[in-house]
């Protein structure tokens, strides 16, 4: 990962990309960059401007110079140009998909094309939704009418992370855009290209400022985001203890806030599971594909003891199949960490695991010290075999393909165990018998829970997570409805008397 030391110099052989503030593309004030790396390859693809809050300052004024205008556009309106930027998107696909992984280190075949596939429809379903932004009536009577509206909250400010940052900016620019509100995004630092990208399509689309992009790092650009005072909700996805800081900013202003933060989710297997289908359904869950930089990452394997060693082994042949290599080959299943950073702190969870003594590693282990996976930040699927739910590989978030199995006899004690954690984003339920998979389903506490699957999450159905792992919901209807809008009651009196002198 580059430094800001290093990023202050400028590149003139690189790319140089622009925020995008008030229809206009610009670099940073301070004239500084930031290098962006291709994290597979440990090779720089590009320059961004490394914006502070005095760019961000523009792009709020932006923001908030465009709202009244674009808030008053009719809600069919705003939906339509919501779909023609899909069609857009589609459009240019394959060359958004080479751009996250180039950037991401997310391999092509597996995992990039299918986050540009999803930040068109993303545009699609919001733009469809355009004519919900509606209210309802109440019936107080003959003499009274009584009704509610649905209205834009104002500017939006919305932070996104670099493990799926197109379509989680796609998430977030198209709710907020239909619903009447503007923008501005702030990009992640190490994966900013594919959401400059989408920027450009929207401008292509949008009034100018109802759509803005700054880039930077968090401190110097997010942080004044979350905290600024014409900026009316803040949206964030990201790590939880960023999260809380992004929480405390907007109280102090008493702003709203949606935040989507990490997980540590379970895998429940009962004894009547142990098939194929679950094996190819626990790597899915895990999210080995995305090196497991994902919230959603099912990292707590909870397996009954009687199937534990068998369905271990035959994971193992599972995982050991999956070919690590280049993001950009079209034979890669699993690409590269995101950058040296991440790839430091996975290398240190998995030390420590190999050097617990109640723990057995099962597969994986630190990475090759030679070979062609040196030359970028590629981590090896692990797994860790272990008695107890209590240490610290079992606790804490590592967003990285490390994945602990435990095992359990008691249906009680599986749920217990899965509970235990102050994260509650998502849980993946395995059996045949599907009251009991219902029940287990019912009693974890996780904000999205699949039964008997492994995928990612659909559009339509309200996404987020409980305890600490989030507020707020995403990807539907109800959550651009509670995320993006107010609501307004108008009482109207129609009993009014005879004006005087009236026959």
């Amino acid at each position: 990962m580059s430094s800001p030391q290093a990023a202050a110099a400028s590149a003139p052989d690189l790319p140089l990309k622009r925020m995008l503030i008030g229809g206009a593309w610009r670099p940073a004030l301070s004239g500084q960059t930031i290098v962006v790396e291709n994290p597979g390859r440990r090779e720089p693809i590009g320059e961004v401007p490394r914006g502070d809050a005095a760019d961000v300052d523009l792009a709020v004024d932006a923001a908030a110079a465009a709202f009244q205008a674009w808030s008053r556009v009719a809600a069919r309106d705003r939906g339509r140009l919501l779909l023609a930027i899909g069609e857009a998107l589609e459009a240019r696909q394959e060359e958004l998909a080479r751009l996250i992984a180039s950037e991401t280190g997310n391999a092509l075949r597996t995992q990039a094309r299918g986050e540009a596939r999803m930040v068109a429809d993303a545009f699609r379903y919001f733009g469809g939704l355009a004519g919900e932004l509606k209210g309802v009536t109440i019936p107080l009577g003959e003499g009274q009418l009584s009704y509610s509206r649905r209205e834009p909250i104002g500017v939006v400010g919305a932070i996104v992370p670099w493990n799926a940052p197109a379509q989680l900016a796609a998430l977030k620019i198209a709710p907020a855009v239909c619903a009447g509100n503007t923008i501005v995004l702030k990009a992640a630092e190490d994966a900013p290209l594919a959401v400059l990208m989408i920027a450009g399509i929207c401008q292509d689309h949008l009034p100018p400022g109802v759509v803005n992009v700054v880039t930077g790092y968090g401190k110097e650009c997010g942080e004044p985001l979350a905290a600024h005072p014409l900026v009316r909700k803040v949206s964030f996805t990201g790590s939880t203890a960023v999260g809380k800081s992004i929480m405390r900013a907007a109280a102090e202003r008493v702003a709203p806030v949606s935040l989507e933060l990490g997980g540590k989710s379970p895998s429940i297997v009962y004894p009547d599971a142990d098939e194929d289908w679950v094996l190819d359904g626990i790597v899915a869950s895990m999210r080995f594909t995305r090196q497991s930089q994902s919230c959603t990452a099912g990292s707590r394997l909870f397996l009954h003891a009687d199937i534990f060693d068998s369905f271990l082994d035959r994971l193992v042949a599972r995982v050991s199949a999956l070919k690590i290599g280049d993001p950009l080959d079209e034979a890669t299943d699993i690409g590269s960490v995101i950058n040296e950073r991440q790839f430091t702190k996975i290398c240190g969870y998995v030390s420590e695991g190999l050097s617990r003594a109640e723990s057995r590693l099962v597969t994986g282990g630190m990475p090759p010290q030679e070979g062609p996976l040196t030359r970028g930040y590629f981590a090896v699927p692990t797994i860790f075999a272990d008695t107890s739910n209590a240490w610290r590989l079992a606790r804490e978030e590592i967003f990285g393909p490390v994945l602990v199995a435990i095992p359990w006899t008691d249906e009680e004690e599986a749920i217990r165990m899965a509970n235990d954690s102050h994260y509650g984003l998502a849980a993946y339920i395995w059996s045949r018998d599907i009251g009991r998979a219902l029940r287990a389903a019912h009693a974890v506490e996780a904000g999205w829970v699949q039964v008997n699957q492994g995928g990612g999450q659909a559009l339509g159905q309200s996404y987020g997570g409980i305890k600490e792992s989030g507020i707020g919901r995403e990807m539907s209807l109800e959550g651009m409805l509670d995320s993006f809008t107010e609501t307004k009651s108008v009482n109207v009196n129609l009993a009014l008397p005879p004006p005087p002198g009236a026959r």
